[in-house]
């Protein structure tokens, strides 16, 4: 075959090839849209309450120790005073002192629970969030519940000090680091500690990528926080499977489209379109507080909730489920970012 026909044929071939991705990211937008607008909003919270058992949130957890990060506002906030009011002892991990000051204020006088507790940390920070974990180790307490909902959606690539990319580093490496440093904390709750990571429905419109830091030129803030939270889906998988025989329970979750001070801030046009259509905060950590009191032999470790049910992690046809066989890769390499700033 001559060389020419050769270059004309590899040519078509990548041609096809590049097709074929578009039409494929088209279909997961579109089937994430349609599937969004009728499942993540308040209507479709309100649908899928009618199967709702109020009894399962009847629970009193008196006793229990529950970490809720980013809490000082948003689905944060309304998780750690949903868990204040039915008696837990709940640490709010926020980054702002004064933002963090005034949540613990309302929440303590709001439920009459003063065994709400303060603790300032960045969570795009590895050095800071080992100072914490060192600092919170001291107290030798058990930790039942630890929440993993802090989160950002940064639109431009903006590096941290230490060198990530900001979405990465709270997102996902925060998220990691956090985890794996509570496990010795949370083996002292064994067999009722569970890890519940607020996801979010974007991941259905991204396959797992070892690209953790979104390397393309044309940084796009809205697909790396996509990204971001199908690696939190894979991570809550991979936790399951490391430390089924540590009575640690690992669940990740979908709170739905939720009107809360970050929404607003970092998708002012989706928030502007979808005004008096999305959940209120509470109704977005509705599942969060449904995860943390249902006996953990009604759960299913590893998997993914959506409004008090087990939902599927990927869209049919979205050709994103074999992504998963890369996560090894990925543990690998936060591993190691983990490792960098002992």
């Amino acid at each position: 075959m001559k060389s020419g026909t050769l270059h004309f044929q590899l040519q078509l071939h990548l041609s096809i090839l590049s097709l074929a991705m578009v039409f494929l990211k088209i279909w997961r937008q579109t089937a994430f849209s349609v599937f969004g607008y009728l499942s993540f909003t308040k209507a479709g919270f309100l649908d899928h309450s009618k199967n709702f058992r109020p009894e399962d949130m009847e629970v009193q957890i008196p006793g229990k120790n529950c970490i809720v990060t980013g809490a000082n506002s948003g689905i944060g906030y309304a998780t750690a005073e949903g868990l204040a009011k039915r008696g837990a002892t709940v640490y709010l991990i926020c980054r702002n002192k004064e933002k963090g000051e005034a949540a613990l204020s309302e929440i303590q006088t709001r439920n009459g629970n003063q065994n709400v507790h303060l603790e300032i940390c960045d969570l795009s920070s590895v050095n800071e969030i080992k100072s914490f974990i060192s600092r919170f180790s001291e107290r030798n307490v058990p930790v039942h519940v630890l929440v993993n909902n802090a989160g950002i959606l940064e639109q431009n690539r903006v590096t941290t000090p230490e060198g990530f990319e900001l979405n990465f580093a709270v997102n996902v490496l925060g998220t990691y680091t956090m985890t794996e440093l509570m496990v010795p904390l949370l083996e002292k709750a064994s067999p009722d500690a569970r890890v519940i990571t607020v996801s979010s429905g974007g991941m259905y419109i991204s396959p797992l990528t070892k690209d953790l830091q979104y390397s393309e030129s044309n940084f796009n803030g809205v697909e790396q926080y996509a990204r971001n939270k199908r690696v939190q889906v894979a991570l809550t998988e991979k936790w399951a499977k490391t430390y089924e025989n540590k009575g640690i329970g690992f669940y990740s979750m979908h709170p739905g489209w939720a009107e809360t001070p970050g929404v607003a801030k970092s998708l002012p046009s989706f928030s502007k379109l979808f005004s008096g259509k999305l959940r209120t905060s509470e109704e977005g950590a509705d599942t969060v507080i449904w995860l943390t009191l249902q006996p953990k032999e009604k759960l299913v470790s590893g998997a993914f909730y959506f409004d008090r049910a087990e939902a599927p992690k990927h869209l049919t046809f979205a050709g994103t489920s074999d992504s998963n066989a890369i996560i090894d890769s990925v543990v690998d390499s936060l591993h190691s970012m983990a490792s960098l700033f002992g």
